[in-house]
């Protein structure tokens, strides 16, 4: 499977716009845990792991920033700048965050809680598994 954008729902009005996601019918999957990002020191990367499981939706609420996205011979770089796409991010590749903007703030929908046991943080380990 591969990682994708999302086009959310965006419903222009004079008085501000709004945008929203419904779990299953908008994202493959049910949200079990929500955390966002934000503060991020300038040339830091986060992530740099893979999920054996959890899925994610990751949406830039406030500002940009770059997703990497590895699937052990392909890389693809996203660029999240909009608060109406989501970037779905399946279970099984690696992925991490850089080129964080002053005061960008990244959203994270996830279809799992917290599992210390479902992240791959080596790259070598990933790239082994994927053969």
């Amino acid at each position: 499977m591969q990682a994708s954008i999302i086009n959310l729902p965006k419903f222009e009005d004079l008085r501000g716009n709004i945008s929203f996601i419904e779990a299953e019918k908008h994202i493959p999957f049910e949200i079990e845990r929500t955390y966002w990002i934000y503060d991020v020191p300038d040339g830091q990367v986060r992530g740099g792991h893979v999920f054996k499981k959890q899925q994610e939706l990751i949406i830039a609420l406030s500002g940009s920033f770059d997703v990497i996205v590895d699937d052990g011979k392909k890389k693809q770089t996203f660029s999240l700048n909009r608060s109406y796409y989501g970037l779905y991010v399946p279970e099984g590749l690696w992925r991490q965050m850089q080129n964080f903007s002053t005061n960008s703030l990244a959203l994270v929908l996830s279809s799992t809680t917290f599992d210390e046991n479902d992240y791959i943080r080596d790259y070598q380990e990933f790239l082994d598994l994927r053969k």
